[in-house]
């Protein structure tokens, strides 16, 4: 079994942003985290990645419910979480992590 680690929180401190039926994004991060555990407080379709909004056709994500998304390798620039309402507005909570 694979455990996940949050990374040190001076260099990938965890961030979060508000979202409604315009997508909501974090200010990112530099490259180097494996992945990111995001969390939202409603339902909500959210994106991970570089420069990326996210749409109506992303990864849907249950209110409260914690879950690990894959850091893609792009060209090494700053990359953040986007998150975008299903019925209502809420804040998506996103902190990068590594698997031990």
């Amino acid at each position: 079994m694979e455990l996940l680690r949050p990374l040190d929180d001076s260099a990938f401190a965890a961030q979060s942003a508000a979202y409604t039926g315009t997508a909501g994004s974090t200010t990112g991060w530099n490259a180097g985290p494996q992945g990111v555990l995001v969390t939202c407080t409603t339902a909500a379709y959210v994106r991970v990645g570089e420069d990326v909004t996210a749409t109506t056709a992303d990864t849907y994500v249950p209110a409260n419910t914690p879950i690990p998304f894959f850091v893609p390798r792009g060209t090494g620039a700053p990359w953040r979480v986007s998150a975008i309402q299903v019925a209502s507005g809420g804040t998506v909570y996103a902190k990068p992590i590594n698997k031990e």
